[in-house]
């Protein structure tokens, strides 16, 4: 597995946002993108499990990270969501995704979180929108720290 940069101030993968969830995430050769994440309480919703704001935001970080994956800058264009079961605070969880297909400029891709025991948390659906190569030159400043970072 090849891990995925890091940025400096993303929510999810961004090392030095004092609030964020510092995420590492890993890309295999079929462009499938993985990564491991144990909630505590601060992520909690309900008593004992992960607020859902929090498991849409894993969701749909690892679906951009499949575009990532093929070397592209997508933003979220639409993304459908399915809590199947309460995901529980304490326990490392497994966030997957991967393309359903591919169009000229956009990518649709989906993924799961699985809980400890194997079982699926959550799935998303997500349909994702090129940037244009002159917005992603504006964000050369915020770009130049998006590097991989060794475990």
């Amino acid at each position: 597995m090849k891990k995925q940069p890091n940025s400096q101030m993303c929510f999810v993968c961004g090392l030095e946002n004092p609030i964020g969830l510092k995420m590492a995430f890993y890309e295999d050769d079929e462009g499938h993108v993985v990564a491991k994440f144990t909630p505590g309480d601060k992520h909690q919703g309900y008593p004992g499990v992960v607020h859902g704001g929090i498991v849409t935001a894993l969701l749909d970080e690892v679906l951009g990270r499949v575009a990532i994956a093929a070397g592209r800058w997508m933003v979220t264009g639409r993304l459908n969501m399915r809590f199947r079961r309460p995901i529980p605070l304490g326990e490392t969880l497994t966030v997957m995704g991967e393309v359903v297909s591919w169009k000229k400029r956009t990518l649709e891709a989906r993924g799961e979180i699985r809980l400890a025991d194997g079982q699926v948390g959550a799935e998303a659906a997500g349909t994702f929108l090129e940037i244009p190569p002159e917005k992603v030159e504006g964000m050369e400043e915020a770009l130049a720290f998006w590097q991989v970072v060794p475990d």
